[in-house]
């Protein structure tokens, strides 16, 4: 895999786009990792090869073909589908051929660089030889990531489906981990049980999604969490909550923010991650939210062809969201009557405390609306810190960061931005050490509102 010209990316081609996945290998990158395995799953399940990428090995490269001014996932996932790229052509020899993959990078719209890495990717790839003919497939959030063009149109309302649900138990699992592992009777043997979990839950997927068999999965969700529930060591005392926010990507992809949770949880602490279905819910709720706006505009200026185009779009994204919302509701109930832990928030409830606040809009979009309105339920909920997590020079991150800081140090509750860039920063280990003796006094002060009472009773 030789570059055409001088490590110099060429121009954008028509190769990115929504295209029929077919018999194509879809590559796909992996965020959280139960997550992208989970959906993989449910590709196979619909007659669809798809692929996880193994991911962070190939940085190195990443960091060659970028600047150092992109946003740090770009830099991981570009080096991800290179590394693989590279790798596949050396194991197949002349029987490579680049038109039989599919590189899925969803993308959204907003002040955020996020909406720009398949357009520089797609350059980067356009500049090896042969690598132009391996298309990017982007759903976007400008249309509440429609399938439209890439499932077949009688198949597209169960994969949405199916998918939502691989995202909801992926979430579960992860929030499973996270209140067993501070609390586990042997060190390790929690990794352990979820990543034999995992692959079970894939089996599952890779069977039932395509039926949208959700009764089975939900039986397997269930035995999954009463034997994790079997791992806590009771006589462990409670200990202090902390949850994350932040960039999507980095917050939820372990080896680009250096396993921040497992840092966290060696020093006392037990943590909440905000959840890969907030971003999807928030995403069907924004076109809803922004489709009432229009509406009442088109309403105003008699604007009746569009009336009734915001009126239609109003009904659809509702009718998403309530599935969405009554779909998560039914698997966290399910979960959480075997052992607590905490539910999802509501995209909704989340504006709403956001206007009674004061402080910021969701007029402004990106992941900014999502952390300093989940900071302040945190808040709200007893959680003793909050962590921001994102990429180095990440705009919505210094956002959130420069909008709660003072309140957070008003509510006088332990906050911590963490930045990250792929280097190893010395003081790091120091302000994580800080933040957590700010959190245990505060717990040794307040406790965990509401929490400990639910664990005790």
């Amino acid at each position: 895999m030789k570059p055409k010209h001088q490590n110099r990316p060429g121009s954008p081609t028509e190769s990115v786009g929504k295209f029929r996945l077919g018999d194509k290998t879809v590559l796909i990158p992996e965020m959280n990792r139960i997550g992208a395995h989970l959906m993989a799953a449910t590709f196979k399940s619909f007659g669809i090869n798809a692929r996880v990428l193994p991911t962070y090995k190939g940085l190195d490269i990443g960091k060659e073909y970028t600047s150092g001014k992109e946003c740090f996932p770009c830099q991981i996932t570009l080096g991800d589908i290179l590394l693989y790229l590279k790798t596949e052509q050396q194991k197949q020899g002349a029987a490579f051929d680049p038109e039989n993959y599919l590189y899925f990078l969803p993308t959204s719209d907003g002040p955020c660089r996020f909406g720009m890495y398949n357009s520089y990717q797609r350059m980067v790839l356009d500049s090896f030889t042969g690598l132009d003919r391996v298309k990017i497939v982007s759903i976007t959030t400008k249309d509440g990531y429609s399938l439209d063009g890439i499932i077949d149109d009688n198949r597209m309302l169960d994969f949405r489906k199916a998918s939502y649900m691989a995202i909801i138990v992926a979430d579960i699992m992860e929030r499973l981990l996270w209140r067993i592992r501070p609390y586990e009777t042997h060190k390790g043997i929690t990794d352990e049980f979820m990543e034999k979990s995992m692959r079970h839950m894939e089996s599952i997927f890779a069977t039932h999604a395509v039926a949208n068999n959700f009764n089975t999965i939900l039986a397997e969700l269930e035995k999954i969490t009463r034997n994790g529930k079997t791992l806590i060591d009771p006589t462990i005392p409670t200990k202090p909550l902390i949850g994350i926010v932040g960039e999507i990507f980095l917050r939820m992809h372990v080896k680009s923010n250096q396993d921040v949770i497992r840092v966290l949880e060696r020093h006392g602490a037990e943590v909440v991650n905000s959840s890969l279905a907030e971003w999807v819910n928030y995403i069907t709720y924004g076109q809803l939210r922004e489709n009432r706006i229009n509406f009442r505009l088109s309403l105003k200026q008699l604007n009746f062809s569009r009336l009734k185009q915001h009126l239609q779009k109003i009904i659809s994204f509702g009718g998403d969201l309530f599935y969405q919302e009554i779909r998560q509701k039914q698997f966290y109930n399910r979960a959480t009557r075997l052992i607590d832990f905490e539910h999802d928030h509501k995209v909704g409830h989340l504006e709403k405390l956001l206007e009674k606040e004061d402080i910021f809009t969701f007029d402004v979009t990106t992941e900014t609306c999502l952390s300093i309105a989940a900071i302040l339920q945190f808040v709200k909920e007893g959680y003793n810190g909050v962590v921001n997590v994102y990429p180095f020079t990440c705009m919505p991150g210094m956002t959130t960061s420069a909008i709660v800081k003072p309140v957070l140090n008003r509510m006088r509750v332990p906050y911590l931005d963490t930045p990250y860039d792929g280097s190893s920063q010395p003081g790091r280990e120091t302000a994580l050490r800080t933040f957590m003796h700010q959190v245990t006094q505060h717990f040794q002060r307040h406790g965990r509102k509401g929490i400990i009472q639910q664990r005790a009773a």
